[in-house]
């Protein structure tokens, strides 16, 4: 089972994620901000993690810097899942060590496939 870590400050997009990529097979956690989801994350083995940019207490790049510079699965996939689109924070989230960018709303069939894509999931 592939599992994934979802982490975003809105109750609405977690369980947005959390339906589709439960409903395509994968195990997912959510986490409702950006400490939170880093305290999780270091609880259990995930295969990719889904963060929002905009969330209090910890960003989405303070969760990337947190996750790449920590000793646990510091290599896992990172998905940035946000509103936000600018080339910059793009450029920001990459040298972070962000894996990818997807903007919201989403496309289900998308996140679905990025997902597999970043997991090597069939």
């Amino acid at each position: 089972m592939i599992n994934i870590l979802a982490i975003d400050d809105s109750l609405t997009m977690r369980e947005m994620v959390r339906e589709v990529l439960s409903s395509a097979g994968f195990s997912v956690t959510t986490a409702n901000d950006g400490v939170h989801g880093v305290d999780v994350f270091q609880q259990d083995q995930y295969d990719a993690v889904i963060t929002d940019i905009n969330m209090p207490k910890m960003d989405g790049f303070g969760v990337i810097e947190s996750i790449r510079g920590g000793g646990m699965n510091a290599r896992v996939p990172i998905l940035v899942l946000t509103t936000e689109s600018g080339p910059a924070l793009k450029e920001r989230a990459r040298n972070a060590g962000a894996t990818g960018w997807i903007v919201k709303p989403f496309e289900d069939e998308s996140l679905i496939n990025v997902i597999r894509r970043v997991t090597g999931a069939r």
